[in-house]
C-alpha cells in the first residue's frame, strides 16, 4: 500500500487513462452488475488485485469495483417520485425502497460510504447493508437512522472527518464539508440525530445529518474525491490532491466561489467529473434526464470548471458505464 502521506499520489504519474466518451472523455459500453445471491462481505485486510471500475448511479452514487471488491458511494436506486421535479413537491412523500431495481444491481458490497443523509443519498442504504452485509461508513445521525432501521451497531461506523480507513487494496479518508444552501440560505430538511429515532416513513423523516466527502485511494489505481453536496470547506481539502473529483452541480449561487474554492482546495484535479445533474425521479436510463434549468447550469459548471481550472479533464458521466482512471 503507498504511504498513506503521499498526499500528491499518482498525481505527477502519467495521464489517467479515462476511456474517451460523448461528455468530454469517453466511457466503454454500459455494464449493470448481475443479480446474485447476497454475499459476505470480505475481511478488510484481504488483498485482492484487478481492475478498478467507477459506475456512476445518478445523483452523487457510484458503485466503485476494485478487483472482487465492491464499494458503494450514497447508492440512490429507488429514485421515487416527491414532485422535486415536476411540482409540487411533497415533503411527506413516504420512503419506498425499489428492491426490483436495486436487486439487480447490487449484488455485492465491501462499505457503503454516506455523504449525508437526505432521502436522496440515504434511503436505499439500510437495505443494501442488509441485503449485503456491508459496513456502513457515516455520521452520527447516519449511525443511529441505521440503528433505527434495525441494522447491527456491528455494521455501523459513525465517522467526523480525518479518519484514513485501511481496507488492504484501499485507503477511505474521510472529510469533513457542508452541505449546499438553497435560495433562501436554508438547508432542507436540517437537524442531526443524537439518538435512535423512530424508524423513518417519509422523506421529510431524513434530515441532512452533517456532510461528508470521502477520498478513496486505490493501491496502483487512482485516488478519487467523492462529495455529495455542492458547498465545501476548503481547509479541509488541503494535501488530498487527488486525481479525479466528483462534484456536486449547485443549484443555486448563495455559496459563494463553490468552484474556485473546491478545485483550488484539491489541486486542480487531472479530471473533474460532475454530479448531481441529474432528475433523479426518473428512470435510470441513458442518456440521464436533465431538466432545463439544470441543463443550463451544468453547461455553466462545465465552462465554469475549464475556466477556473483549464487543464482539468471534464467527464460528464452517464448511468451504469464503466469508467477507468
Amino acid at each position: 500500500m503507498p504511504n498513506l502521506d503521499r498526499r500528491r499520489f499518482l498525481r505527477d504519474a502519467a495521464a489517467t487513462t479515462a476511456l474517451v466518451s460523448a461528455g468530454g472523455l469517453a466511457a466503454g459500453a454500459a455494464s449493470p452488475a448481475q443479480a446474485a445471491p447476497p454475499t459476505a462481505a470480505p475481511a478488510p485486510t484481504a488483498r485482492r488485485k484487478g481492475a478498478v471500475s467507477f459506475r456512476w448511479w445518478g445523483t452523487a452514487g457510484w458503485r466503485v469495483d476494485i478487483g472482487d471488491r465492491t464499494v458503494l458511494v450514497d447508492p440512490f436506486l429507488s429514485r421515487i417520485d416527491t414532485g422535486l421535479f415536476t411540482g409540487p413537491f411533497n415533503t411527506q412523500t413516504r420512503l419506498t425502497v425499489r428492491t426490483d431495481v436495486i436487486d439487480p444491481r447490487v449484488d455485492r458490497a465491501l462499505t457503503v460510504l454516506v455523504t449525508h443523509t437526505h432521502w436522496d443519498h440515504f434511503m436505499d442504504v439500510p437495505y443494501i447493508a442488509e441485503r449485503t452485509g456491508a459496513r456502513v461508513f457515516g455520521t452520527l445521525t447516519a449511525y443511529h437512522l441505521g440503528l433505527a432501521y434495525g441494522l447491527p451497531s456491528t455494521q455501523l461506523s459513525a465517522v467526523k472527518g480525518g479518519e484514513v480507513l485501511d481496507f488492504g487494496d484501499h485507503t477511505v479518508e474521510v472529510v469533513g464539508s457542508l452541505h449546499s444552501r438553497n435560495p433562501s440560505y436554508s438547508v432542507a430538511f436540517p437537524g442531526v440525530r443524537v439518538s435512535p429515532p423512530p424508524q423513518p416513513a417519509t422523506i421529510a423523516d431524513l434530515p441532512e445529518g452533517d456532510t461528508l466527502g470521502y477520498l478513496l485511494r486505490v493501491d496502483g489505481g487512482p485516488s478519487v474525491y467523492f462529495t455529495g453536496a455542492s458547498d465545501v470547506a476548503e481547509r479541509n481539502l488541503t494535501g488530498l490532491a487527488p486525481d479525479v473529483a466528483m462534484v456536486a452541480m449547485q443549484n443555486a449561487t448563495t455559496t459563494g466561489d463553490y468552484l474556485p474554492r473546491l478545485l483550488a482546495g484539491l489541486d486542480y484535479p487531472k479530471v473533474v467529473v460532475p454530479v448531481h445533474y441529474d432528475n433523479f425521479e426518473t428512470e435510470l436510463r441513458n442518456p440521464p434526464t436533465v431538466a432545463p434549468t439544470d441543463r443550463t447550469r451544468l453547461n455553466e459548471m462545465i465552462a465554469a470548471i475549464r475556466r477556473i481550472s483549464p487543464r482539468s479533464r471534464v467527464l460528464v458521466p452517464e448511468y451504469e458505464t464503466a469508467y477507468h482512471f
